[in-house]
């Protein structure tokens, strides 16, 4: 049994190193889906790092794919491929891009970075799955910011109405997208309204309490012939205490002093 907690952190440090030494960015919304995906790779997802490309295996996306150092530790953590292969995150010549990709790393179902995505090409696996009689289920994990992007709501649609309950959206709701805060850019809520509206059946989590983060993802569909939305609160750049609720660290590298600092914190995290 993997546990979870230890997973997330390792999966922290991990992007820290990776980000600090390729000199690239998105730290923050890494570090705040850290625990979505530390439960989702701890037991959730139905995969196999020996058989990444097993037919009857959950396929997840990550449509907010600049946060793709999180995946691309969690999949190293859990043996997809070494871990030693992080420290070449960002720099020339490595597949391991800063936006996630597919190409040559196995566990990465779709290469991802343009926002609005992800959620589309999920409901189309999730569709076809259908078609197929198929018994695997579909996860996107998206950010808050991105749920500007009107192909999400037409996928939403889409999903509803063909009754996919083998799909979930997981939302990063950290509060902040690329310049400012997501109320003072274009204002989601009533949030939980709205995607009802739409026909899904939504249940909210905080986005760092493991319990609930599992008992959310393992307990899907929530509702039967509905697709699943799991609204997760969370923080940006969490559990590095200077980074967090910061746009900030949406862009800027921890070299230095701020590079100490921040593995110390995460180092101490029991």
């Amino acid at each position: 049994m993997i546990d979870s907690g230890e997973l997330a952190r390792r999966i922290r440090l991990d992007v820290v190193k990776m980000t600090s030494l390729g000199k690239s960015s998105h730290v923050g919304s890494a570090l705040s889906i850290a625990d979505i995906v530390a439960v989702l790779y701890a037991g959730v997802l139905h995969v196999d790092p020996a058989e990444p490309k097993w037919a009857d295996r959950d396929r997840f996306i990550l449509s907010k794919g600049h946060a793709g150092a999180a995946v691309y530790a969690a999949l190293a953590e859990r043996g997809f491929f070494p871990v030693d292969k992080l420290q070449t995150h960002c720099q020339d010549g490595s597949d391991l891009s800063g936006h996630v990709s597919h190409q040559g790393i196995p566990g990465v179902e779709l290469s991802t970075g343009s926002l609005g995505h992800g959620l589309s090409v999920g409901t189309g696996m999730a569709y076809a799955a259908k078609i197929r009689n198929a018994n695997h289920r579909v996860f996107v994990l998206l950010s808050d910011g991105e749920c500007d992007e009107g192909s999400n709501w037409e996928a939403m649609m889409f999903a509803a109405h063909h009754r996919l309950d083998n799909l979930v959206a997981i939302i990063d709701y950290n509060k902040i997208q690329s310049l400012t805060s997501i109320e003072g850019t274009l204002g989601l809520e009533p949030f939980v309204d709205k995607l009802k509206s739409f026909g899904w059946s939504v249940v909210e989590t905080e986005g760092h309490d493991h319990g609930q983060l599992h008992g959310a993802l393992s307990t899907v569909p929530a509702q039967p012939t509905k697709p699943t939305c799991i609204l997760a609160h969370t923080t940006k750049g969490k559990s590095v205490s200077f980074m967090e609720n910061s746009v900030l660290w949406h862009y800027r590298t921890a070299q230095g002093e701020e590079y100490a600092a921040a593995l110390k914190q995460l180092e101490e995290v029991a």
